[in-house]
């Protein structure tokens, strides 16, 4: 038990240790870590944006103190024909010529330093690379690309753990950012510099937020006519915020990077918990080894008679947790490659027990149980009293007990705390789970909706994919078991989003911009709380209406809102209803202001559609499912696959990061209690063992077993009630702290605590009650033959 504890509590720290590796190495092979940084926008009211316009080209190429600017794009699924095949890659990457200034990636073939220099040149991963062309040359090779033709330059690898790791990577940015080079107020680009000198960081941001000042504020007040103090009331002013590559993955402030953004509040919860677990297996084994040191207590006192020094049992002891410990490593590295395949399918990540970091911290894990658990029990050891124990007496000395009471109630403290802090994060999940969304997403596919085929040059572009959205809605409407096919230019659960301000008596008002066809908010049960929905028997619905949310209108302040007008961009739209406020992101996070209006309203925003979703009957719904992909490969001239997702599963992975720290507090409370079983049931035995003598002059003198069932377990219900006490406070605290997350959360009661006292109390019980019911039936005789 005491090694299969301690080698449990190791194998947890290894767990925790190879997730922290992983995440801390983003981009730590970057040799220009600490010179590039990602611009971001503040545009007040909370709410950072990683975009910025395009007009800042010209003035950061400019800047002497600026070695390189880089703007680029989000990963995008793409098309590539070679030879007649078709390849989707889902991890396309557009940016500029001076991308891999900034990351530096392996060459393996080709020149990685001029890969870019053309737009009609691409590079591609090892792994693409042979996909697209087998063991032939790729160097030179001639693809087909959104009908145009492209050369591959350059074949690349990437040394370590990157925050940008895309497939293929091509340079098309020229044209876009042209387009807004005179925009301010368009802000759709991200952009990556690399400094110089990295303490220039303070002086960039200066000049950009002065660039703002100079370029919006003053110019769009004067154009509206108010003061600069107006304008700044009203619509708040921008700051620029340069966030370091090399913190980027676990601390930006905003989503990060292409392959996202860590969870660091979830690693230092898995690392802290952990370390709580390896803490309760070496107090279990320290509790346990001075337990067991007094049935040794003659072995030492012969051998010091023999000659043997206190550091002579001091090194034997700690040899012997040596050898404890080296083989409770072994065990835990055994569990854990058993476990690794369960354990990366839980993160979705492919960790693998490598690396001569990892080898130095095994090291120091052993290093440092050797020390905590082997030197207090060699000292106690090595301390007793010759003479004493050599006449028998040491058992009935109280050396050492309340060391071992003391340990114990630790052990109770940190189980206490376990189990509680699992059922607030069980209620917490489950109320995220059960919560009224707003909308009811069951039901509804949604289906990815590509466009590659649309000349966004051409100025009808707007025209052209929403009749093609037309003629596809009616086809799919015929199909039976379709029960309603709408859109809109958002995704559930997040992504494709658009913000914009809206004005309304001198406030300003940033929102999310919401178009929509018709049906949209019907076919997902979204409510209209006040006026009415748009529709098609009204004309003006198209040009000039305007729906808004609940949070919008309390930011108005207005009593009365159908019929006001707001000012959405310089555009003058009538409000005729107010949407009741849901989910759209997720459902931790605040519901936002937003503004709903049809497609056609603002018809730019038209490009932003990219999913299709269809209502569908729950009878027979494979075939209404097989025949949509009929329609869909029919009618939408596309060479991607048919792809859908059921929108109910899709939402749910917006808190998906929170159901994992409820299954992996649930699974490690499981371990802690198992831990803690171990040990209170080697230490009752052992301590019932030693007062057997006692037990029997009890019984011969008439005790009941249940007065001796009492009084063998009264200890242990009071370790249990000092245990429990001393984790209120640190349980109640730290999960208050992880509740701040959540903008819809549960508040914490009484009842958590009383569950948790209960169970710790229910298995305190059980494990006591039955080692001393099994004492109650011992022979007296056989311990009373000799008094």
């Amino acid at each position: 038990m005491n090694v299969l504890g301690l080698s449990i509590g190791i194998a947890g720290l290894i767990f925790a240790i190879l997730y922290w590796n992983d995440e801390q190495s983003y981009d730590q092979w970057n040799p220009e870590k600490e010179k590039v940084f990602t611009v971001l926008s503040d545009i007040g009211k909370d709410v950072i944006w990683s975009t910025n316009p395009g007009a800042l080209e010209p003035y950061l190429k400019s800047d002497s103190r600026i070695e390189n600017v880089v703007y680029h794009d989000w990963y995008q699924a793409e098309v590539f024909k070679y030879k007649g095949k078709t390849h989707v890659i889902n991890k396309t990457f557009n940016t500029q010529n001076d991308f891999f200034e900034l990351f530096p990636f392996e060459t393996l073939q080709g020149n990685i330093e001029t890969a870019l220099s053309k737009e009609n040149s691409v590079a591609m991963n090892e792994k693409t690379a042979q996909k697209f062309f087998g063991k032939e040359n790729p160097i030179g090779k001639q693809i087909i690309h959104n009908k145009r033709i492209v050369t591959v330059t350059a074949i690349y690898s990437i040394p370590g753990n990157s925050s940008i790791a895309p497939n293929i990577i091509i340079n098309n940015m020229k044209s876009s950012i042209d387009e807004n080079k005179r925009q301010w107020g368009s802000f759709s680009f991200p952009i990556m510099i690399k400094l110089k000198n990295p303490n220039d960081k303070a002086a960039i941001e200066k000049k950009l937020n002065d660039l703002y000042y100079q370029n919006k504020t003053v110019k769009e007040s004067k154009s509206e006519g108010i003061s600069i103090k107006e304008y700044i009331n009203t619509y708040g002013s921008i700051t620029s915020i340069l966030d370091p590559l090399s913190t980027i993955r676990l601390h930006s402030i905003t989503n990060g990077m292409p392959e996202g953004k860590g969870n660091y509040q979830f690693l230092m919860i898995m690392v802290g918990l952990s370390i709580l677990i390896l803490i309760l297996s070496i107090v279990n084994y320290i509790n346990l080894a001075t337990a067991n040191a007094i049935k040794r207590a003659k072995e030492v006192g012969v051998r010091k008679i023999i000659g043997a020094t206190r550091s002579n049992i001091i090194l034997q002891f700690i040899f012997e947790t040596v050898l404890t410990t080296l083989f409770s490593i072994l065990l835990a590295l055994v569990i854990v490659e058993l476990s690794l395949p369960y354990y990366n399918n839980f993160l979705g990540k492919n960790l693998i027990i490598f690396g001569n970091q990892f080898y130095v911290q095994l090291i120091i894990i052993f290093i440092m149980t050797v020390v905590v658990a082997g030197i207090f029990p060699a000292v106690y050891v090595a301390n007793f009293e010759t003479l004493k124990v050599i006449k028998g007496n040491f058992g009935r000395s109280k050396s050492g007990v309340w060391i071992r009471n003391g340990m114990l109630i630790v052990q109770f403290a940190i189980a206490s705390f376990f189990i509680i802090g699992s059922y607030i994060v069980y209620q917490q999940v489950n109320y995220l789970a059960n919560k009224d969304l707003g909308f009811v997403p069951t039901r509804i596919i949604s289906v990815y909706w590509d466009k590659q085929n649309v000349d966004f040059s051409n100025e009808n572009y707007s025209k052209i994919i929403f009749n093609n959205y037309t003629r596809l809605t009616s086809e799919l409407n015929k199909i039976k078991g379709v029960q309603g096919v709408s859109t809109g230019t958002f995704r559930f659960g997040g992504g494709n989003d658009s913000s914009s301000s809206f004005s309304y008596n001198s406030q300003s008002i940033q929102a999310q911009n919401l178009g929509i066809d018709f049906n949209m908010l019907d076919m997902m049960q979204i409510k209209i709380k006040e006026g009415r929905n748009i529709s098609a028997n009204f004309a003006s619905d198209t040009i000039s209406a305007v729906l808004i949310n609940e949070t919008a209108l309390r930011m108005m302040n207005e009593k009365n809102p159908i019929g006001k007008v707001i000012d959405w961009n310089s555009e003058k739209l009538k409000i005729i209803g107010i949407v009741k406020d849901f989910n759209l992101f997720s459902p931790q996070s605040k519901v936002p202001p937003m503004v709903f209006f049809h497609l056609k309203t603002i018809d730019w925003l038209i490009g932003n559609i990219n999913d299709i979703y269809i209502k569908i009957d729950t009878e027979n719904s494979d075939q209404t499912l097989a025949d949509i992909e009929k329609v869909w490969k029919k009618n939408v001239e596309s060479e991607f696959p048919f792809e859908y997702e059921f929108l109910d599963k899709s939402f749910a992975r917006t808190y998906e990061s929170y159901v994992k720290q409820k299954n992996l507090f649930s699974l490690l409370n499981v371990v802690v209690i198992l831990i803690a079983i171990f040990g209170l049931f080697s230490l009752a035995s052992f301590s019932i063992q030693r007062r057997m003598k006692e037990i029997a002059i009890r019984k011969t003198l008439g005790a009941e077993t249940n007065v001796l069932l009492k009084e063998l377990s009264k200890q242990y219900i009071i370790f249990c009630v000092v245990g429990f006490l001393i984790a209120v406070f640190p349980v109640y605290y730290l999960l208050s702290k992880w509740l701040e997350n959540f903008a819809y959360r549960i508040e914490i009661t009484v009842l958590p605590f009383i569950i948790g006292f209960l169970i710790l109390l229910l298995f305190t019980l059980i494990v006591v009650l039955f080692r001393a019911y099994q004492a109650t039936k011992v022979d007296v005789l056989k311990y009373l033959k000799y008094e």
